[in-house]
């Protein structure tokens, strides 16, 4: 649901191949599940020890490493639409000429052009890594933000709040796990409304029903709750409002 702290101190050889070892299993990045070393693990009636499993979910469950990171929002990756659109057909494989002629756009040496440019934000990527990972080494007080859900509608200033001050509002507005009003403030009810996401069960369709019945836990207009829910990208439904799930 949420992108992990795992994710984000990964390395970048780490982020790559998608999956992280520590001493008792191996940890998928890009949803948190864990394989345990020693244990064999089936698919497609062969057996395989847990690092090569982890691998085979990860091309089962997300396609890719590339397909999972380049459907994060844009305020994560920093591309525009356009760029999007040119490294998925890049990563397909796909010609210059092929390109232009998917994209409707220039022609082959507008896409070279294109390729160019994305190369120049490969290097100054690489450099403002460099620069942040020797900022760590002597900025002792650098805040610890709280971890923008994966499948955020919008990225921006209401995400501008610290873990500290996520626990101080959930401990405000839920003193007793149950709301007595509903946050007037943007972060107020993002931290209130990532809290109450993580009452809902990963992979489990609802009805309506079931889903009131949960919010209704935490708050008596519970539409209210759903409404934003929904508007903050925490949860997602069927058109016609019979089943609701946690996005991914």
């Amino acid at each position: 649901m949420e992108i992990s702290e795992s994710f984000w101190n990964a390395s970048v050889e780490e982020l790559k191949r998608g999956y992280v070892e520590d001493s008792h299993s191996y940890i998928c990045l890009l949803c948190g599940e864990k394989f345990e070393k020693g244990i064999v693990y089936p698919h497609d009636k062969v057996l395989f020890e847990a690092e090569r499993y982890t691998r085979i979910h990860i091309e089962s469950t997300h396609e890719s490493v590339f397909h999972y990171m380049i459907g994060l929002d844009k305020k994560l990756t920093g591309l525009t639409d356009h760029q999007n659109q040119l490294l998925r057909l890049f990563y397909q494989g796909k010609s210059d000429k092929e390109v232009q002629k998917e994209m409707g756009i220039g022609s082959a040496n507008t896409i070279r052009h294109h390729r160019f440019a994305l190369k120049e934000k490969e290097r100054q990527a690489k450099i403002f890594l460099a620069m942040m990972e020797l900022l760590k080494e002597k900025d002792q007080y650098a805040p610890a933000f709280i971890t923008p859900h994966k499948t955020a509608r919008m990225v921006d200033e209401r995400y501008d709040i610290t873990q500290e001050e996520q626990e101080g509002i959930v401990k405000k507005f839920l003193p007793e796990g149950r709301l007595k009003k509903f946050p007037p403030k943007e972060k107020q009810r993002l931290a209130v409304l990532m809290e109450i996401a993580t009452h809902i069960e990963k992979e489990r369709m609802y009805s309506e029903k079931e889903l009131n019945a949960i919010l209704e836990g935490f708050y008596e207009d519970y539409v209210i709750i759903r409404r934003y829910l929904i508007e903050y990208g925490f949860l997602d439904r069927e058109a016609d409002g019979s089943k609701y799930w946690l996005k991914k």
